[in-house]
């Protein structure tokens, strides 16, 4: 072989270097409403409130009949979604009311930061829950793997949707709202309603599609809508306007709690009419679901509407009302298109699905477990196989457990665990535990060792103070 002569060389030297190929892996995004209820969803049974773009969703996606929350209310469920872990694994068990017991650790090994460390761009716009300012800012969502955060770090802070400041990354943004008599974490009643907090919310998500559409991202969604202002006495349900529903013969609390879930349900639309108008849909998974069943505060009834629809209980229930939420995924080409999925699953199975999906390794230890195939519309037959658990303090300490069509609960501690078979009794009205012993014992075998202790969320009777 001759040597290369000095021109060869330079030649070489001095042509473009190859374009890197592109990087085509699929957009992850995952909405996530507020105390919406089974039953509060048009293509889940709802027939008087509108919500069109969450049933074009379930058309050209599919719809998840049994899908659950992390847990019965916010902070727990929020922080089974980031980390994988059920209730009775997870660093937030419950919604505390200050202190670092609802805050991630600096260790917590999160959705967001799996999908970070394999390139992902990462943002939540939204209520985050899981971490605030002074002692619990090892908490904060942007140490926690978000590129971008923008929304309300306390939940408390989010009751109110016209406060006078929202957080973006680590720094207060004021409002032109105001709010009397603000609590310290920026909850109460505004007197001017001049900005409404779902508004520039949304428009923190579209910008953020619009500004990486070029490359996988990861976009966390968590409006407040239809969550009430707990403070705001006797009526709590905060939105612009009651929109179509004003001329209704409803009573008030009706009208609004309809607008507000119609207005989430716009804004969804939104955000799936820019992934189309960007061409993003065909490469974007998307999955809407719930944080837990339909709450009963600020006036609400859900009785109204069925909300649980024909399911047993609402939030703070650990029967299924409490935990099993609407659930759609789409994702067109891959997941089927106006399909229904009867796969058990919860919110701790997704931060392994995600990684599988983004082609990331999931960290071990994790109670969840990858459904990608559920989703693709593959039969997962050991997903009616494992126990799914949870737990719940409010009130003294409760427990839940599923495996296939049979569901545990306890309703306090050292009471006996009532057993529903749900292929035959949906609304669990009929406890069967003294016709299956067996059944019951296999639970109770499961429950000894399905937590570990926690100093932050000790097991109490009812009654009884926290730490006691």
């Amino acid at each position: 072989m001759k040597p290369r002569t000095f021109a060869a060389l330079s030649l070489l030297l001095l042509a473009p270097l190859a374009a890197p190929a592109a990087d085509t892996r699929p957009n992850i995004i995952f909405i996530m409403a507020d105390d919406l209820g089974y039953g509060d969803v048009g293509c889940f049974g709802q027939k008087e409130i509108r919500t069109p773009n969450l049933d074009r969703l379930a058309a050209q996606g599919t719809r998840f009949t049994d899908a659950h929350a992390g847990a019965t209310v916010c902070a727990p469920s929020r922080c089974t979604l980031m980390t994988g872990n059920h209730n009775g694994h997870a660093r937030v068990r419950g919604n505390a009311a200050g202190g670092n017991a609802q805050s991630l650790d600096p260790g917590d090994i999160t959705i967001a930061s799996v999908l970070k460390d394999a390139g992902y761009t990462t943002a939540l716009c939204g209520k985050w829950g899981l971490g605030d300012f002074g002692a619990a800012e090892a908490g904060l969502p942007t140490r926690h793997g978000f590129d971008l955060f923008f929304g309300y770090l306390n939940q408390t802070h989010a009751h109110n949707s016209f406060p006078t400041f929202l957080v973006r990354n680590e720094t207060k943004v004021p409002l032109p709202n105001l709010v009397p008599n603000e609590t310290p974490v920026g909850a109460g009643i505004s007197s001017n309603k001049a900005v409404f907090s779902g508004d520039l919310m949304l428009k923190e998500a579209l910008d953020f599609v619009r500004t990486n559409r070029a490359k996988p991202f990861f976009l966390y969604f968590s409006p407040t809508l239809p969550h009430a202002n707990n403070e705001s006495k006797p009526l709590g349900l905060e939105v612009p306007d009651q929109g179509e529903y004003a001329k209704r013969d409803w009573p008030e609390f009706a009208k609004w709690f309809a607008a507000m879930v119609t207005r989430l349900d716009r804004d969804v639309g939104q955000l799936l009419d820019l992934l189309k108008e960007l061409g993003l849909e065909q490469n974007t998974l998307v999955i809407f679901s719930s944080d837990n069943g339909p709450h009963k505060e600020g006036g609400q009834d859900p009785a109204f509407f069925k909300s649980w629809g024909p399911l047993r209980g609402t939030k703070r229930d650990l029967y299924e009302g409490g935990i099993r939420v609407p659930t759609i995924a789409r994702w067109p080409g891959r997941i089927p298109a106006g399909a229904t999925s009867a796969a058990t699953w919860y919110f701790g199975d997704l931060l392994p699905t995600f990684a599988e999906v983004a082609g990331a390794k999931a960290p071990a230890g994790r109670d969840g477990v990858s459904i990608l195939p559920a989703l693709l519309g593959r039969p997962q037959p050991e997903l009616a196989t494992r126990y799914l658990y949870w737990e719940f303090h409010e009130g003294g300490f409760k427990q839940a457990a599923r495996r296939g069509d049979w569901k545990a609960v306890r309703v306090r501690l050292g009471a006996p665990l009532e057993l529903y078979q749900l292929a035959a009794d949906l609304g669990e009205q009929t406890n069967v535990a003294a016709q299956h012993a067996d059944i019951v014992a296999e639970f109770e075998k499961y429950f000894a060792t399905a937590r570990t202790d926690s100093p932050h969320w000790p097991l109490r009777a009812a009654g009884t103070k926290k730490g006691k």
